[in-house]
């Protein structure tokens, strides 16, 4: 009886070691730099994001992690073989690095044709005054 006991608190153990972890690794910790003029032009803009627990620079934080973790693969690459509209949107870029579900991100964000706007819009709102508008 003791044995089973004895099993059983260290299951229970090492259990919530395991869940512990697996939440520190499932964390969002992001850098988000914008440039409104191109980044070889002008000042830049940086924020961070923490999701879980939520915290940061980033306006609207709570917001903005709700909508990150409703997305599929929001840090995905455009495919090579994707056909991008000749569009141009302006010279704002963006760059967002750190960690997203466990993983490491880098992503770069621009207006310089309708792939890149397209990934802009999706991920807009962690780049506040990004404008993937290109008649604008």
């Amino acid at each position: 009886m003791r044995i089973a006991v004895l099993l059983a608190v260290i299951a229970a153990l090492v259990g919530c070691g395991a869940g512990a972890s697996a939440s520190a690794a499932d964390s969002t910790n992001l850098k988000i730099t914008f440039w409104p003029q191109g980044h070889e032009r002008g000042d830049a803009k940086t924020w961070t994001l923490r999701c879980d627990p939520n915290g940061g620079t980033l306006p609207k934080v709570a917001a903005a992690c709700d909508k990150l973790g409703a997305l599929k693969a929001p840090f995905g690459r455009i495919s090579p073989r994707a056909m991008c509209t000749e569009i141009y949107g302006g010279p704002q870029e963006a760059q967002i690095v750190g960690t997203f579900g466990g993983k490491r991100v880098w992503i770069a964000l621009s207006a310089k044709n309708g792939c890149q706007i397209s990934r802009a819009k999706k991920l807009g709102f962690l780049v506040p005054g990004f404008n993937t508008n290109p008649n604008a």
